[in-house]
């Protein structure tokens, strides 16, 4: 046999060696960062469901998935361990740095004020009102009758 024909099964097998070395690293990084979840870190699952991990076991999480509400989980199904800011981020909208608005919790302060006269009335006028109006510079629309 010739190496000129041996050379395509070399380069093959060379090629399935770099897939499935960087396959096992990358298996490798998801086991290390499963391995490092500890309860109070925030995860998300492949699922996409974000959780706070309160147990964690051989091959088994307990997750709270909402206030109260437990969980267990396979280790396998975690995708990402997140970090603090990242989870609060998240699941909390809360943003760093961002100052929150202060709400107020009851509408004393929106009462508290005097009325604005400036403000214009939008509400119906009272027949009375009506007639002065007809009187004036603004041609009146007219019906099909008076055409």
């Amino acid at each position: 046999m010739d190496l000129v024909a041996l050379l395509p099964f070399v380069l093959l097998i060379g090629l399935m060696f770099l897939m499935t070395r960087s396959a096992k690293k990358k298996q490798q990084q998801a086991a290390d960062m499963r391995n490092s979840m500890q309860p109070g870190s925030g995860v998300r699952t492949i699922g996409g469901m974000y959780a706070t991990v309160k147990e964690v076991h051989d091959d088994t999480v307990l997750l709270e998935v909402a206030p109260g509400v437990h969980a267990m989980y396979a280790k396998n199904s975690i995708g990402a361990v997140l970090d603090d800011e990242e989870y609060n981020r998240i699941v909390h909208g809360d943003e760093p740095g961002e100052e929150t608005p202060v709400v107020p919790d009851d509408l004393s302060s929106l009462t508290d004020a005097e009325p604005d006269a400036s403000k214009i009335d939008l509400g119906k006028k009272p027949e009375g009102d009506e007639a002065k109006d007809a009187g004036g510079d603004e041609p009146k629309d007219r019906t099909e009758g008076e055409k």
